[in-house]
């Protein structure tokens, strides 16, 4: 981060101007807002001796800063995309994540001159815990998220059979070649040795993503494949490449650093940054001698992902860390793996039909009809329409500031490719998330944990609905909410007791002397669902309008049948008792009266129970960027209300809705 002069008149930090003269830094609006945010202005003109100059990394055009630098005696700055950096290369439009902002005038894949990220690896301790445990945590994430700095890969696209030697092309003539102290003559030396080295095994030659995509050339083609080599070119994911690799070749490409993350010793014939600390084979005949330390990955990694980058949220548009931007990236490819082909959506109502555009259109239009036959995948809601090669969409859990009923887009949805989460009687996603996550790496515990400190202090739930609750009689208080009794929820996952007024009169049964006290669903209250009943004679309250969650911080225990409001009772320490089967019922941290699936044997946290069904199943839209965003952002959107309400068109379909909630045809 810069240092900051000090503006005495309004005793505010005063951003460091920064002068230009690439028109880059011009048309990328969010470079600008990057280098704005730390603390740098930018501006056209010339600059003094006390100013800076900014250049983007080695480009053609840096020599214009460079010779207006040597002619003022201005500090020359370096800007480069960091590490992680978008779905496609940055020639196809796409903005960065996060920037390498270069103090000393150097960058990180010249080796010519010492730079930020250099002087970090050398002279930096690098001993702390805390530190070297977020690398480590950040490292398997991007291993488990299948991301690199470009990464619209597909996981599930299958790798090569295993047994290769994996030599990494890059475009001809890019500068982390020409000033890695490299040529085109390297990389026949490169690939010469790959062969020498590793007698009899099949060499398999990676394209750069921007030779894929017909932006550059590569040092090598088709006319380079023969016997046992091959060139290729699909769109798996760097990490299954280095699963089946033997061994890696790379000349300065970052996919030699994510090698060695994923635990490879790579042949390093340029010198990128990552070369000459004791973790690669370094082939290059000139050696730096600046660099004689020998570091671990999780310190390599630490210095280059979470000390030197600028890190950016386009959601929230501020700076952050290293996992907050990681978070934007795997909302990203996961939008762009499950969306890319297309939708087809069956049985959505015409009021959803803008929000799910938004949410699943942004890489090619949802179309709203049955059996499109262009390669589409097939949506559908909940649990219409038949099963098959579909995947059933739902309302996510952290889902508005307002009812679905009165047609309030949603923050979350939920897919699911092999059933849906309130249906017991069949295997669903989320089922087989939580019995993944039963066991949690430390990071992964460590977000939970904090997801669920910030549901509690916030006050955020499926509906935000707000109110407040009224003072209880003292004693054992059970709260027992209603739901609405022709939900879905309830004719697939309640079984025995599928009403409420059958819920009351077993929680009263079950405890004669507790105070009872009963909040009707809101969509009930609202009049717009099924589910109102006289529970004066069963229970000892009845609240209506009141905030469910202020009754939570009130009440020893919840009875429900399939509430969601059991779920949210655990977050907030509340005893739960369950006479249907949710999904969070059944694995061991609720009473169940019910008949639970007897596939539920994992036994997770609550923290695993947390990531899997906020974190890894839904997928969330920011409303006010209109980008796909991770579960924080959704929280952080619903705990301060910055979320667009629809207007009294909204309000005067959803009572039509009720009118005619009958007549499924004019609905769908």
């Amino acid at each position: 981060m810069p240092e900051f002069e000090t503006d005495k008149a309004a005793g505010a930090p005063k951003p460091r101007r920064l002068f230009y003269y690439n028109a880059g830094f011009l048309r990328q609006r969010q470079v600008r807002r990057i280098i704005s945010l730390a603390g740098y202005e930018l501006r056209l003109g010339k600059p003094g001796a006390e100013d800076l100059i900014a250049v983007w990394g080695r480009s053609p055009y840096a020599a214009r800063g460079e010779a207006v630098a040597r002619a003022t005696g201005a500090g020359l700055m370096r800007v480069e995309d960091a590490f992680l950096r978008s779905l496609f290369p940055g020639r196809a439009g796409e903005a960065p994540l996060g920037l390498m902002i270069d103090s000393r005038g150097g960058v990180h894949f010249d080796a010519t001159i010492p730079s930020d990220i250099e002087n970090l690896l050398a002279n930096h301790p690098l001993d702390d815990t805390a530190l070297l445990d977020r690398a480590r945590g950040t490292m398997a994430r991007l291993r488990e998220a299948h991301l690199s700095k470009y990464f619209a890969f597909d996981p599930d696209m299958p790798p090569p059979d295993p047994g290769y030697v994996l030599v990494i092309d890059q475009t001809r003539g890019d500068a982390s070649v020409t000033h890695g102290q490299a040529d085109a003559n390297t990389f026949r030396e490169m690939l010469y040795y790959a062969q020498e080295d590793n007698p009899g095994a099949r060499i398999l030659i990676k394209t750069h993503p921007e030779t894929e995509q017909g932006f550059r050339k590569g040092y090598f083609g088709p006319e380079d494949t023969s016997g046992r080599m091959t060139l290729f070119t699909g769109a798996v994911s760097p990490w299954a490449l280095f699963e089946g690799a033997i061994a890696v070749y790379t000349v300065s490409s970052q996919m030699g650093f994510e090698a060695m993350l994923a635990g490879h010793r790579p042949v390093v014939f340029g010198q990128p940054f990552y070369a000459g600390w004791g973790l690669s084979d370094d082939r290059n005949p000139h050696p730096l001698p600046r660099r004689g330390r020998n570091l671990t990955r999780a310190q390599l990694f630490a210095a280059a992902m979470i000390l030197h980058p600028t890190w950016y949220d386009p959601c929230t548009d501020r700076l952050c860390e290293l996992e907050e931007a990681i978070a934007s990236a795997e909302a990203r490819a996961r939008e762009w793996r499950e969306d890319r082909h297309g939708w087809a959506g069956e049985g959505i109502r015409l009021w959803k039909r803008r929000p799910f555009q938004r949410f699943f259109g942004r890489h090619k239009a949802m179309v709203f009809r049955e059996k499109p036959g262009d390669g589409r995948r097939r949506m559908v809601w909940g649990s219409a329409g038949k099963a098959g090669d579909v995947v059933r969409v739902e309302d996510g859990f952290l889902r508005s500031k307002g009812l679905g009923a009165e047609l309030i887009p949603p923050l979350s949805l939920v897919c699911d490719d092999l059933g849906v989460y309130y249906d017991p009687t069949r295997e669903s996603r989320l089922e087989r998330l939580i019995a993944e996550r039963a066991q949690l790496r430390p990071d992964q515990e460590d977000r939970a944990r904090r997801l669920i400190a910030r549901l509690v202090s916030e006050r955020v739930n499926k509906y935000n609905l707000g109110g407040s609750a009224p003072a209880l009689p003292k004693g054992h208080r059970i709260l027992v909410p209603g739901q609405v009794e022709d939900d879905a929820s309830i004719r697939l996952g309640a079984g025995e007791i599928s009403t409420n007024l059958a819920l009351l009169q077993v929680a009263r049964a079950a405890n004669p002397q507790a105070v009872i006290v009963y909040k009707p669903h809101p969509d009930v209250e609202a009049g717009l669902r099924d589910g109102a009943i006289d529970a004066g004679g069963l229970a000892d309250m009845v609240l209506e309008q009141a905030d469910a969650l202020a009754l939570l911080d009130e009440v020893d225990e919840v009875w429900t049948m399939t509430s969601l409001l059991g779920f949210e009772a655990l977050l907030r320490g509340v005893s739960v008792t369950v006479t249907g089967a949710p999904f969070y019922a059944g694995w061991g941290l609720t009473r169940d009266r019910g008949d639970v699936p007897p596939r539920r044997t994992a036994r997770p946290a609550l923290e695993g129970l947390v990531h899997a069904a906020l974190i890894d199943y839904p997928r969330y839209f920011d409303p006010v960027s209109g980008l796909p965003c991770p579960v924080e952002t959704a929280v952080e959107r619903l705990a301060t209300g910055e979320i667009p309400h629809p207007g009294p068109a909204n309000r005067l379909l959803s009572k039509l809705q009720g009118v005619f909630a009958g007549f499924a045809p004019l609905w769908r």
